[in-house]
């Protein structure tokens, strides 16, 4: 399972960051706190690498 976890981490940024991208005209705190869990994503993903 650990080999494939940031593999899940990346693609959940990669989702957040959709959600980001979808909400912004309608929500932005909304967006903001997606993409802030996308940073986070991405960056435990990268670093578990």
């Amino acid at each position: 399972m650990q080999d494939y976890l940031p593999i899940l981490l990346l693609a959940l940024a990669g989702f957040l960051i959709g959600g980001v991208y979808v909400t912004w005209k309608t929500a932005k705190l909304l967006a903001a706190l997606l993409g802030i869990a996308a940073v986070v994503a991405l960056a435990g993903g990268i670093l578990w690498l």
